[in-house]
């Protein structure tokens, strides 16, 4: 396999600007260059619309392919293997598919994985569907999956082939953070602000699904008691801060308004109430927010978001490594309609820069990763999906 590379250089990063839409979001302050150029390496390819990347403790890797297939490359990240076997039955119509993976806590001793994915509807529920998450045991020689079972499912499920949100976050004590789109339909978006539905929320969780004692709406007649954050549109980056703990989050606002969120325990982010974004089909940069206002009391707002022109953020994952020192606790975020990675530097949770890395690939990123090496991995959504390798 030939190695072809895009180099990055410096003046190319200080010159980019925050392009795809811009905020306050110090955009006066010079970006932080690295010293020496970048490469894009490309690894993998062939993949069909690569989803999500999981390192193994060994550094070989597990990607998801959202048409409902999960595969192994080699830690040098030029092989793919067939199909791993006993992945579950995925509705794999528009946006739907198999999306997220991840390692339990303690993988090294149960080889037990998530996934999560769209989920089709039986019975009752037949022409429906919703997101599910489910674990199993990975084989010792990674081929299949044993013992698949669904831990948790969206409630409740809907006849919509969009925005079913996705990630799948392990947080400390074998914790599980998962993302519930709104599931795009004008009749059920405003289900965000509804406690007894499933729709646009983040939900944490045990590893058996069984939501924690802790989480802030356990006893709230009618509420879900997994619920822990709300008024969420369509979450599909979230990553755990290296420091705090705390829970950050990419959410896609509709016609602009999209965001990148600090997510607080039991807080309101407003959707579909408030928005930064329009209706689609409104004139660009010249139209009312969705719900008539960009925030307004008991709303928590973002942190900082992008107008007037959507980027479509993607995954999402803090920098702790040593192969980019000066980006250390830098986040960095995919965009798909933006085809673009994003570094954002903070000062403690306010966003001192955001900038649109020009590494020239001009293709949808759809998941962020550091690896073990401390480079930085994407995959490229599309039928012809990439693995690339960000290094220097």
């Amino acid at each position: 396999m030939t190695r072809m590379t895009t180099t990055l250089t410096v003046a190319m990063l200080t010159a980019c600007g925050g392009g795809g839409g811009a905020d306050d979001a110090g955009a006066a302050t010079p970006p932080a260059a690295p010293a020496g150029p970048l490469r894009a390496t490309p690894l993998a390819s062939g993949l069909t619309n690569p989803w999500s990347l999981a390192f193994l403790p060994d550094g070989r890797m597990l990607v998801t392919e959202r048409p409902g297939r999960l595969r192994l490359v080699s830690a040098d990240g030029r092989t793919v293997s067939p199909p791993i076997a006993g992945v579950p039955a995925v509705n794999a119509v528009g946006q739907g598919g198999l999306f997220d993976v991840a390692l339990a806590a303690d993988f090294a001793d149960t080889r037990r994985i998530f996934l999560s994915y769209a989920e089709p509807g039986s019975g009752t529920e037949a022409g429906r569907n919703g997101l599910a998450v489910g674990s199993a045991v990975l084989n010792a020689e990674a081929t299949a999956l044993n013992g698949w079972q669904v831990i948790y499912r969206q409630a409740p499920k809907v006849a919509s082939s969009g925005h079913f949100g996705g990630r799948i976050v392990v947080a400390p004590g074998g914790l599980l953070y998962v993302t519930l789109g709104d599931r795009q339909l004008d009749s059920e978006r405003g289900k965000a602000q509804d406690l007894s539905q499933g729709h646009g929320k983040i939900v944490r969780i045990r590893a058996d699904g069984s939501a924690p004692p802790d989480n802030p709406f356990i006893g709230r007649a009618g509420a879900q008691p997994t619920t822990w954050s709300y008024g969420h549109r369509n979450v599909q980056g979230a990553a755990l801060h290296p420091t705090t703990g705390e829970l950050w989050a990419t959410e896609h606002g509709p016609q602009g308004g999209d965001e990148l969120n600090r997510v607080q325990r039991g807080a309101n982010y407003g959707w579909p109430l408030v928005s930064y974004g329009c209706e689609y089909g409104a004139p660009v940069g010249n139209c009312a927010p969705v719900g008539g206002a960009s925030t307004g009391p008991g709303f928590e707002p973002p942190v900082s978001h992008w107008v007037p022109t959507s980027i479509a953020p993607s995954g999402l994952a803090f920098y702790t490594g040593s192969r980019f020192p000066e980006w250390r606790g830098h986040l960095f975020m995919g965009a798909l309609a933006g085809q673009a990675l994003w570094r954002i530097e903070l000062d403690g949770n306010a966003v001192v820069t955001r900038e649109a890395l020009p590494t020239g690939l001009r293709e949808r990123i759809r998941d962020v990763r550091q690896g073990p090496d401390g480079w930085i991995y994407l995959l490229t959504d599309s039928g012809n999906g990439r693995l690339l390798r960000i290094e220097r």
